[in-house]
């Protein structure tokens, strides 16, 4: 039973990220034409004269809500100087992050950076880490990337990896089939976060779930975070390199955006230094895909100057659009999320039982509540799959609320 619950976690992760790269490559083929509003929400809001005061429209923001109301939103928060503007949801609803996890682990690398026993090495490389794959091992040469080249997505190892799912196609297009010289091609590459996973790990002693619950969920008091929210895919007939998984609350992903909007200072100890921050978005890629992914470093990523986010601005991305944003120049943190659950109980029998491709099947869900039959459904008006240009629509109207 627990072999055949690994396989089916297994499988739908694999297959999630396949809708992840049919998002960040084709944004829907202009599949998100607006739907209308089926659903009655209620948004928690301070009074207007106050979120003026915080920099705030109060009836731009009331746009952004009208717009969160047409979509399958379960939480949005918006945070300024440590007061929620606005909120709709259940904030205390630990939900998968998915590829959130990536940003988590980097808060996790960025507590444990330094030159002692038990700290991770910048420049070490995997040569001097131990770190090698199975079944198929590392050259010499992919053997000289450094843990800042994981951190970076430039290690530049074309590997089969846990959680990848139809990724390796987008990865073989960047990266060839040949070794490339680590730190020179950037690729969204699940093989690099899952080894910094297995580095984390053996370099510091402790699991992914004891380091995030004792290093910043007791430290910055995360009121529903559990160790067993962290959870591993394992793939060995891929890598022997695991990903670890995080389910999380809205309240608790706030913490986590103003631990980071704070530089890390909680009662005057650091959890991580002011420049481990900075890296984010000092030392990242251009990735080539523009909009909100316009930029990637540390396992953030970095907003385009098109979508009229400042500068400074550093976001974590799951699917579903899961996001943490950190908004440095509006000392604001906001967090959206939706629940995938059934988008996948939908989404994985058209794969796995009718042989459909990724693409094909997110575009026959999509096009489903598009029919009159279908938009007034359960699933419809309440759980289906938020795309990216409905996203980006909510950015544009909370840009447009701050102005």
């Amino acid at each position: 039973m627990k072999r055949r619950s690994l396989f089916y976690i297994s499988a739908s992760l694999l297959i999630a990220c396949a809708v992840i790269v049919y998002l960040l490559l084709t944004g829907e083929r202009g599949l998100s034409r607006r739907v209308e509003a089926a659903r009655m929400i209620e948004v928690t809001r301070l009074d207007p004269s106050e979120t003026g005061d915080l920099g705030w429209n109060p009836d731009r923001l009331t746009a952004v809500f009208e717009h969160v109301a047409t979509l399958s939103t379960d939480t949005l928060a918006i945070v300024t100087n440590g007061e929620i503007v606005g909120a709709f949801g259940d904030l205390s609803r630990p939900l998968s992050v998915h590829s959130i996890r990536k940003s988590l682990l980097s808060a996790l690398v960025g507590q444990h950076i330094g030159s002692g026993k038990n700290q991770l090495h910048l420049d070490a490389t995997l040569l001097d880490l131990g770190i090698d794959d199975a079944p198929i091992p590392l050259t010499a040469l992919q053997r000289q990337t450094t843990l800042r080249h994981l951190l970076k997505s430039l290690s530049g190892i074309n590997h089969p990896a846990a959680a990848s799912g139809s990724l390796q196609a987008d990865i073989d297009r960047r990266l060839g089939q040949e070794e490339n010289e680590p730190g020179t091609i950037w690729a969204y590459n699940n093989w690099d976060y899952n080894a910094l996973t297995t580095i984390f790990e053996n370099e510091t002693g402790v699991s992914i779930a004891e380091a995030f619950e004792n290093g910043i969920g007791r430290a910055i008091g995360l009121q529903d975070f559990k160790r067993t929210d962290v959870t591993y895919i394992s793939d060995v007939s891929r890598s022997e390199h695991k990903a670890a998984m995080f389910k999380l609350s809205a309240r608790d992903l706030l913490r986590i955006g103003e631990l980071f909007l704070n530089g890390g200072p909680i009662d005057d100890q650091p959890l991580f230094s002011q420049e481990w921050v900075d890296l984010i978005t000092q030392d990242f890629t251009e990735t080539g895909l523009g909009g909100m992914r316009w930029g990637h470093g540390y396992l953030w990523w970095i907003p385009g100057p098109s979508t009229g986010l400042p500068d400074g601005t550093f976001w974590a991305w799951g699917l579903g659009n899961q996001a943490l944003m950190v908004i440095p120049e509006w000392n604001s943190v906001i967090v959206h999320q939706s629940n995938t659950t059934e988008f996948r109980k939908r989404f994985l029998p058209m794969i796995s039982d009718e042989g459909m491709t990724g693409e094909a099947a997110i575009e026959q869900l999509i096009l489903s509540c598009r029919q009159a039959a279908n938009r007034k459904s359960e699933y419809c008006i309440e759980h289906r799959f938020i795309t990216r240009r409905e996203f980006d629509q909510l950015v544009s109207l909370i840009v447009a609320a701050r102005k």
